[in-house]
């Protein structure tokens, strides 16, 4: 777990990632950082347009399999080029939020039956991944404000892992973590 001073710290230095690399300058990475920095975690960079909220890009990386620092890098800049939106632009710095979440290892959720897997999940609390054969989506455990109940959480997973079919998440794999997130309150303020 995290401090809540070096979840700040971790915002700030992701901010200044995705500025350096919006702006075209060299992105640096401060040499002496908290040893939790070092730590192999999933994480994901979310960035919102302020005030309305609005999703702007959101890229992470949901494994384990490279030092914090070095997956918020390059989360943080490849959320700035999300392509379900125009690469982020220089004039839109002042105008975005940026989210950090770390995440846990996720977990596969063993069930037998959907009332089995729904009794597993905790809303607001547990985020997901969803697989089925080629097929993957991702929903962070903030997706919980737009999506309350549990069965319109899964149907919209399987919809964002590209697979049309609502109920698809009754025979998939599903695997669940938690976040630990930090967030600036505006454009460049903690």
């Amino acid at each position: 777990m995290l401090t809540e001073q070096q979840g700040k710290l971790l915002v700030k230095i992701t901010r200044n990632i995705i500025e350096s690399f919006v702006k075209g300058e060299e992105v640096k990475i401060p040499g002496k950082l908290p040893a939790i920095f070092a730590e192999r975690r999933g994480v994901f960079v979310t960035l919102e347009k302020y005030p309305s909220g609005d999703l702007r890009g959101c890229i992470g990386l949901p494994y384990p399999e490279k030092p914090l620092i070095k997956a918020v890098k390059e989360a943080a800049i490849s959320a700035t080029q999300d392509p379900r939106f125009p690469p982020l632009g220089k004039d839109e710095l002042n105008n975005v939020t940026v989210e950090v979440s770390v995440l846990t290892e996720p977990e596969r959720i063993d069930f037998k039956s959907p009332e089995e897997l729904l009794e597993k999940i905790e809303p607001k609390r547990d985020g997901l991944i969803l697989k089925k054969g080629w097929n993957s989506g991702l929903f962070l455990p903030q997706v919980w404000e737009k999506l309350s109940t549990k069965e319109e959480f899964l149907e919209n997973l399987c919809y964002k892992a590209g697979l049309y079919d609502k109920d698809c998440w009754k025979s998939a794999e599903i695997y669940k973590f938690q976040v630990q997130s930090f967030k600036e309150k505006e454009p460049g303020k903690i």
